[in-house]
């Protein structure tokens, strides 16, 4: 630290309202949400003793494509899409939360998708898809997928964007049949107000 760095004392309020407020103004700002706990209430290691309330939203999203899970030949994760103003299938994120059952269930269910997926796959050619596209989080994570035909739709559950990705695993809902894959675009997304941070620490 500096002599020109700034330290913020972390603001807190039992004030419902200010708590309402702060809870939108704080994500425009790149925060996840409030940590709810008695005002006296110390820090205390490998105590779960704060709860941390986030956003919860939905978005339907295009699966178009899977890896294996680390474990062998199951269903580890799908690949979302959503497409953006020019049309391009953007990878979003991916949806992860499967027991080990339903991931081999995955495996026959997305089988007819993967006939013939190759053949002009939107991510084989774009710089939006996941292959070969470092992990944010483990440069040396093999980001190999299996492509599939992007005619399936899934709802899933997420908090935040971080750009145009889910900052966070989502979460999956349910598959919807009902809906068209070109029909889910970043439109149908909820963007926070952008707000600069130190902005919102000296409200």
């Amino acid at each position: 630290m500096t002599e020109t760095d700034d330290v913020h004392v972390t603001p807190a309020t039992d004030d419902a309202d200010t708590a309402r407020r702060w809870f939108t103004d704080f994500e425009g700002a790149g925060l996840d949400g409030l940590i709810v706990k008695p005002l006296a209430l110390t820090y205390q290691p490998d105590k779960r003793l704060m709860i941390k309330i986030k956003h919860e939203r939905s978005a339907d999203c295009v699966v178009a494509g899977f890896r294996w899970h680390k474990s062998g030949p199951i269903v580890g994760s799908l690949l979302l899409g959503l497409y953006d103003e020019q049309g391009d299938l953007r990878h979003v994120g991916v949806a992860a939360s499967f027991t080990t059952s339903r991931r081999r269930e995955l495996v026959d269910e997305l089988a007819p998708l993967r006939e013939g997926a190759e053949v002009n796959h939107p991510w084989y050619s774009s710089e939006w898809g996941p292959g070969g596209t470092p992990s944010r989080w483990n440069a040396g994570k093999d980001l190999s997928f299996e492509p599939l035909r992007p005619e399936l739709v899934v709802e899933v559950g997420y908090d935040y964007m971080e750009g145009n990705r889910f900052r966070h695993t989502a979460q999956f809902r349910r598959w919807r049949p009902d809906r068209e894959p070109g029909s889910c675009s970043f439109d149908q997304l909820d963007r926070p107000l952008v707000y600069a941070l130190d902005d919102v620490l000296r409200m």
